[in-house]
């Protein structure tokens, strides 16, 4: 098991906001062959099968091995690891969009999950969008109001034209992507995660992601950031995790973890 981390705020003033405790995360994938007949046929084949997963087909894929550890608030904790390594459904699993198949999470508040691939509406909007996916978050209409202007001049979507009136499926995945970290940045988060989020748009907009993402950290919220970027992870994390086939390797301040992580990579 990777050493607890014991960086960040001072140990008698932390509060945790998430706690993991020996998570696991199974996803079982259809892997059986179309089968031709009536869906009746088909239903009665499966019931007589019972509820073994082999039985059926299924193939079992243990995305997460028994991960803990606790995030406190106040900081910014980076998720790194190989491809397939499991950052991403670890995310999911503290969003609440995947079930435990062993172990639990806790969160203290509500976890905000920010993608590049989070679904907003292709034939809306971008200003429809910053309606809807503020009111998604919580926010009332009245708080998307106030800071409508500011979530459009943060992404930087206007700068070559009037986009933010035309729908989102005129939009380059990187103008995408910079609207939906604007949207989720507007409000503070209890728990903010962020999927390689950093990732798209120029240099600029990652300054201006990496300075709302430590203004987020002082307003007292916790921040994990996926990215393949470390240069990134450096800027803005002060803890990072290190996952290797669903597994947690390290757990530690950002400069020890990434230097272990680099020689294992030989970048």
């Amino acid at each position: 098991m990777a050493e607890q981390n014991t960086t960040g705020p001072d140990t008698e003033s932390r509060i945790p906001t998430v706690i993991a405790d020996e998570l696991h995360i199974v996803y079982r994938v259809n892997g059986a062959k179309t089968g031709k007949g009536s869906a009746t046929a088909a239903l009665s084949r499966i019931l007589k099968r019972g509820s073994d997963d082999a039985a059926r087909g299924v193939r079992k894929v243990h995305a997460v091995r028994g991960v803990s550890f606790i995030a406190y608030r106040g900081e910014a904790i980076g998720l790194i690891g190989s491809n397939g390594s499991g950052k991403s459904t670890l995310l999911r699993a503290i969003a609440g969009l995947l079930p435990a198949e062993k172990g639990k999470v806790y969160t203290d508040g509500q976890p905000s999950l920010l993608g590049v691939n989070a679904a907003l509406m292709n034939d809306l909007t971008g200003e429809r969008n910053v309606i809807l996916g503020g009111l998604a978050m919580g926010m009332s209409r009245e708080q998307i109001r106030e800071r409508y202007e500011e979530i459009v001049d943060f992404s930087g979507i206007n700068e070559k034209g009037d986009f933010i009136t035309l729908p989102m499926r005129t939009y380059s995945s990187g103008m995408a992507a910079r609207l939906r970290f604007s949207i989720a940045a507007a409000k503070d988060h209890d728990v903010l995660m962020i999927d390689e989020a950093l990732a798209t748009g120029d240099r600029k907009f990652q300054k201006r992601s990496e300075a709302r993402i430590r203004e987020l950290r002082k307003e007292a919220g916790t921040v994990f950031l996926v990215s393949h970027n470390n240069k990134s992870i450096r800027d803005t994390c002060d803890r990072v995790l290190w996952l290797e086939r669903g597994e947690l390797r390290m757990d530690g301040p950002t400069d020890e973890v990434l230097k272990e992580y680099e020689k294992f990579t030989g970048k």
